[in-house]
């Protein structure tokens, strides 16, 4: 599926309720459960300041008609250390159409081209296999798993840790 990644602002705070509200969403990312009132526009508020400091960036996903899709995220960015961690989320009614795939492959060469890293990096829960399987796909290599790695709600869990070079095929 042809996606395109545009720079999240406030006209899609409405596309943020239903993803944010997601079960499968709440499990596998580290958004609140439940996330607070106003939580979307907090959320924003976050990541466009990490937009002009530098430190992240978050993108709206759209199809090629121009209906939101999911999330693209460059959720810490390490410009003097050249790596950045990125995440994607999928609007759940968008699942299962390879927008995952897609989004996370612009995303990618964002992060090697746009800002010139040289290690890109996923963190994913080992019960997320849909998100391992995308990450895999994308041509990122499985360095191990870290044991209880953080904390949410009062509960940890392993997360794999994935990661991409510039020089990996």
């Amino acid at each position: 599926m042809a996606v395109s990644l545009r720079p999240l602002a406030a006209e899609h705070l409405d596309d943020l309720t239903p993803v944010f509200d997601d079960p499968d969403v709440l499990r596998f990312t580290r958004l609140p459960v439940p996330p607070p009132p106003g939580y979307a526009r907090t959320w924003l508020d976050r990541y466009e300041a990490g937009r002009l400091d530098g430190t992240r960036e978050a993108f709206a996903v759209m199809d090629e008609d121009g209906r939101f899709v999911g999330l693209a995220l460059a959720v810490d960015i390490d410009r003097e250390g050249r790596e950045v961690e990125l995440g994607y989320i999928v609007a759940p009614g968008a699942r299962g159409r390879g927008v995952a795939s897609e989004m996370l492959d612009q995303l990618t060469r964002w992060a090697f081209d746009e800002l010139g890293a040289l290690r890109v990096t996923l963190i994913i829960d080992v019960e997320n296999a849909a998100s391992s399987k995308v990450a895999e796909r994308c041509g990122y290599v499985l360095e191990g798993v870290m044991r209880s790695s953080y904390l949410k709600d009062d509960v940890r869990v392993d997360a794999g840790l994935w990661s991409r070079l510039p020089s990996d095929p």
